[in-house]
């Protein structure tokens, strides 16, 4: 039986979810110290040190919003973060937490269908958690 790591189910979770959503123009794995766990596209051009979408910018932005996210509903009291959508002018970063210490932060272009992406983000979490508790079987 061949060996599958959890780096490789990983990267395969976010390929899954980048090809089966239109607009997606990165997802990435976040640490919630804002270290980068996995991304994809891995490699692509448009993925460059110096764009916006650089995976480390993602990553770093994405844990500061769960950071900030998580006091301003502790303080609220409404109970913990099930997801956040930051809008602009040009897309939008949904950003949903994993675990206690992992979230899943995807970059869509504008005009993307942001109720289909934020169920399939939602899902995709549920899969990446299972992933990162060593719960799934292959």
């Amino acid at each position: 039986m061949a060996q599958v790591y959890r780096m490789d189910l990983l990267q395969n979770a976010l390929a899954n979810l980048c090809d089966s959503l239109d607009g997606v123009r990165a997802a990435v794995i976040v640490s919630i110290e804002g270290f980068v766990v996995a991304s994809h596209p891995p490699g692509d051009e448009s993925f460059t040190e110096d764009s916006p979408a650089n995976s480390s910018q993602v990553a770093a932005m994405a844990a500061t919003l769960v950071a900030l996210g998580e006091r301003t509903l502790s303080r609220l009291a409404q109970g913990e973060i099930e997801r956040m959508l930051v809008e602009g002018r040009q897309g939008a970063m949904i950003v949903v937490p994993v675990s206690d210490s992992a979230a899943i932060a995807v970059l869509l272009e504008k005009g993307a269908k942001v109720g289909v992406a934020l169920y399939a983000v939602q899902f995709a979490a549920q899969q990446i958690r299972r992933i990162l508790e060593g719960s799934l079987v292959v």
